[in-house]
């Protein structure tokens, strides 16, 4: 049998299901159960934080024939089970700029909105993902309808770069109602997670949770699918060192070691530090992101004596026990070293980035 990702199984049906989004969710629902629905809509965002599925939802509660006074569509019909699958539907279109970005495409989707809707009570709604790709020429052929738009036709552009379109087509923005996506936070991703597993008959404990949320960086999406990554490839099982195994984090020994390494100013054993990170497979990229989160947890860990989610349960008494080694400003400034390698970029893009953290961490030593 095929297996559908648990990204699109467990992709929202209603407004209510979509989370952390609740101020766009919210007044999208009010608007179509007070008929105040606007023509065209901005939806900005990272991505996998649900700029789409709520394009999709809004066209859902629009042409639902079983929507409630709420404004929630009911998601079970044949009208909203075409458009939450993406599926063709006469009167909902979803186009990708990032193919049809040109201005013969944009010309096309304008005659082709200038139509009346197959029933009257129905609403046309073109959902146009990764907005930024159009170019300034199909813009401005979709201006005049964005102007003069047709009864019961909406725009809806989705993008995770705004500015672009402030660039390219600043006259188009004021004549969308925009919406400010916000990323995930960690909380929100591991109830979810923990949800979606309950829902498959299946169980994790937090820390493994936390990880894959962490690791998603914001987006649901990503979320869901290093879950199912993970579940794939671990048989099933979710456990922290099944996580870090696939996802391939670094464990929590290696942050251990490195600690003790520079507690006792063993500069010289960094080189074998380093070298035994890559001999047992390791991205030197990730290790360097999680010695990030782990310098951070330990300065706040010394300043506040609180914020501990980064480690294992079974790990954490031996972190504390060197966070007490480092004063508060030598932790602050090894996280501004390894930050600046971060704003520079130069770790990912160096053709040897071996030798940038051996220089990073002899400087931390």
């Amino acid at each position: 049998m095929s297996h559908q990702a648990l990204a699109r199984t467990y992709r929202p049906r209603k407004f209510s299901e979509v989370a952390t989004q609740e101020h766009v969710s919210e007044t999208l629902r009010r608007a179509v159960a007070s008929s105040r629905v606007g023509h065209a809509y901005l939806f900005c965002g990272p991505r996998g934080v649900g700029k789409t599925t709520l394009a999709r939802v809004l066209a859902m509660a629009l042409n639902c024939p079983e929507r409630g006074a709420d404004g929630e569509p009911c998601g079970r019909c044949a009208s909203c089970g075409r458009i939450w699958g993406g599926h063709t539907a006469l009167d909902v279109v979803e186009i990708d700029a990032a193919s049809n970005r040109g201005v013969d495409d944009a010309r096309d989707l304008r005659e082709r909105a200038m139509y009346a809707p197959s029933e009257p009570e129905r609403y046309k709604v073109y959902i146009v993902d990764e907005a930024h790709m159009l170019t300034r020429e199909a813009w401005n052929a979709l201006l005049k309808i964005m102007e003069e738009p047709p009864p019961r036709v909406v725009f809806v552009f989705a993008t995770t770069e705004p500015l672009k379109i402030q660039q390219s087509a600043a006259p188009v923005l004021s004549r969308c109602q925009r919406f400010d996506f916000r990323r995930i936070g960690v909380s929100d991703i591991v109830r979810q997670l923990r949800i979606v597993l309950e829902q498959e008959g299946l169980a994790g404990p937090d820390d493994a949770l936390r990880l894959i949320a962490r690791k998603a960086d914001g987006g649901m999406r990503d979320g869901l699918s290093l879950l199912d990554q993970v579940l794939v490839l671990s048989g099933g099982t979710v456990d922290p060192e099944d996580v870090r195994r696939v996802l391939g984090l670094v464990e929590d020994e290696r942050y251990l070691e490195l600690l003790d390494l520079l507690r006792d100013a063993r500069h010289g054993d960094v080189f074998g530090f380093v070298e035994r990170l890559l001999d047992e497979g390791h991205d030197l990229v990730e290790f360097y992101h999680g010695l990030v989160d782990v310098l951070r947890a330990l300065l706040r860990l010394r300043l506040t004596g609180t914020g501990w989610e980064e480690v294992r349960d079974d790990s954490r008494e031996a972190f504390r026990v060197r966070a007490a080694v480092f004063e508060p400003t030598e932790l602050a400034r090894m996280l501004a070293l390894a930050s600046d390698l971060e704003a520079n970029g130069s770790l990912r893009r160096s053709a040897n980035p071996r030798l940038l953290l051996e220089m990073l961490l002899l400087r931390f030593s």
